[in-house]
């Protein structure tokens, strides 16, 4: 009986991310005929078209080496890895050093804040009413003090996350699917998307706190009592930096009831001492930097959120679909008192609701919001000023190259999530799609930006290996069988 009730979950989550992978590759078609096959047809076509076959080839070739030993695995990861870290420090140092957004604020902020000036100087300014953004602030602070306000410091920091990000992202594959050729292509798939990596020249928090989060899941996959106390530490780590723990949160929680807890047909309550672990020591750690960070005088409010309305006054704004929208923040005195631009947020969100109900638009603003955030060209590259040191034709080429990226692992994942359903795998993948979507449910009420993707695109990453893998098992049988002999 609880065998088949898990079974029942299983295959109701793997719909779920059926569903939500077509509807991706349903608005990337869309977005593309709409954008790209009007202007430049032939060259946006053939681009296109040679990536895919190049990535098919390379494909090819990783799962046509041979997996048997141990050191030639070895060889042919440390050789991905170091390509790949070759073409984030070339892409750093093809663009400007310019802090852009929220990167700008932590970035000059941080030196300020090391000479003990305020880092905020009314209760409804920047690290006042998003004071949750202390824990990355202080990171960056960490690093101007060891190295000097040097913005390389920063940015080679995040080519080192991001690598290890493509190594726990190997080692998911192979912990889940015991396969080192699928690990292999979600390291490819990874490491080729521009959209992905392109921010590893801000002071930005997401590739730090994405390798703590995949760090976690990690250690929660390894199911030894040690590895659940050093998950706990770092899922905490994690939400310090990056403020979407309570959407990692959730999945594991669930994943823990469904496939720790009743397990081989039986209850195994030792799973929720588990669990225990995990939350407990999360809520030790976080509230305690929070207490540390308030009794310091560093900041007042702790780590704590104090403008979570602000999310939803964006995200259910029609005029935008959900993304950052100029125009409506000028509606607000941004220097009024957090209590009274909380009731003007208020008003602004039932406005927001009551103009959505009186056509019942919600589809259409949670179809646009969708392709904006996991269908559309990501903003990422757009936020390095790239523009700032190269020509308009130079920015366009590279924004679709970038763009290209995504095309590629849309269609795999796509793929990937229907051949899951056929697949070899361990629970170990709801781990994973458990808080990817927890996120995009989430993520459809509040405010959407292209680069809101990349903690996820990691595990995006992982279920295009399989769509990946799958087409290169086809063409090897195929091509065996034409030549009645392996390749």
């Amino acid at each position: 009986m609880i065998s088949k009730f898990q079974k029942v979950i299983s295959w109701i989550i793997l719909v779920c991310v059926a569903i939500y992978t077509s509807v991706v590759f349903i608005q990337m078609w869309q977005n593309y005929f709409d954008h790209y096959l009007a202007v430049d047809t032939v060259k946006n076509v053939a681009l296109l078209v040679i990536a895919f076959l190049m990535v098919l080839m390379i494909g090819y070739f990783l799962t046509r080496i041979s997996t048997e030993d141990v050191k030639l695995n070895a060889m042919v990861l440390i050789t991905l890895l170091a390509i790949f870290a070759i073409m984030a420090i070339f892409w750093i140092n093809s663009l400007p050093p310019e802090q852009v957004s929220d990167f700008h604020k932590f970035w000059f902020t941080a030196p300020k804040a090391l000479d003990g000036k305020a880092i905020y100087a009314f209760d409804n300014d920047y690290f006042a009413k998003w004071s949750y953004q202390s824990g990355f602030l202080l990171y960056v602070m960490a690093i101007v003090k060891i190295f000097g306000w040097h913005i390389a410091a920063i940015q080679y920091l995040n080519v080192i996350y991001q690598v290890v990000i493509l190594l726990l992202t190997y080692q998911l594959v192979v912990k889940i699917f015991d396969n080192i050729k699928m690990a292999r292509l979600s390291v490819l798939l990874l490491m080729i998307n521009l959209d992905w990596f392109a921010l590893n020249s801000q002071a930005d928090n997401q590739y730090l706190g994405s390798m703590l989060f995949l760090l976690t899941f990690y250690l929660i996959l390894q199911d030894k009592y040690w590895t659940y106390i050093l998950a706990g530490i770092t899922l905490a780590l994690g939400a310090i930096i990056r403020p979407i723990g309570p959407v990692i949160i959730a999945g594991i929680i669930v994943f823990i009831i469904f496939y720790m807890l009743l397990k081989q047909n039986k209850f195994h309550w030792s799973a929720l001492g588990k669990l225990a672990i995990v939350i407990g020591l999360y809520l030790l750690i976080f509230n305690s930097a929070s207490a540390l960070v308030k009794s310091s005088g560093f900041n007042a409010y702790g780590l704590s959120n104090r403008d979570s309305e602000w999310k939803f006054v964006i995200g259910l704004s029609e005029r935008n679909y959900g993304q950052y929208d100029q125009a409506l923040v000028n509606q607000f005195d941004l220097h009024d008192s957090r209590a009274k631009m909380s009731k003007q947020e208020h008003q602004v969100i039932r406005e927001n609701i009551d103009n959505i109900k009186k056509d019942n638009r919600w589809i259409k603003l949670f179809w646009q919001k969708n392709a904006i955030l996991w269908a559309k060209e990501s903003n990422s590259i757009s936020f390095t000023s790239i523009n700032v040191n190269h020509s308009a034709n130079t920015v366009k080429w590279v924004t679709y190259l970038g763009y290209v990226g995504s095309i590629i692992l849309i269609i795999f994942s796509f793929i990937g999530s229907l051949r899951l359903f056929k697949f070899n795998f361990n629970n170990g993948i709801f781990l994973l799609l458990l808080p990817l979507m927890a996120y995009v449910i989430v993520q459809l009420l509040i405010e959407v930006q292209g680069r809101y993707r990349i903690e996820f695109i990691p595990i995006l990453s992982v279920i295009g290996s399989v769509g990946l893998y799958s087409i290169c098992s086809w063409i090897k049988s195929k091509w065996s069988g034409r030549n009645d002999r392996s390749v």
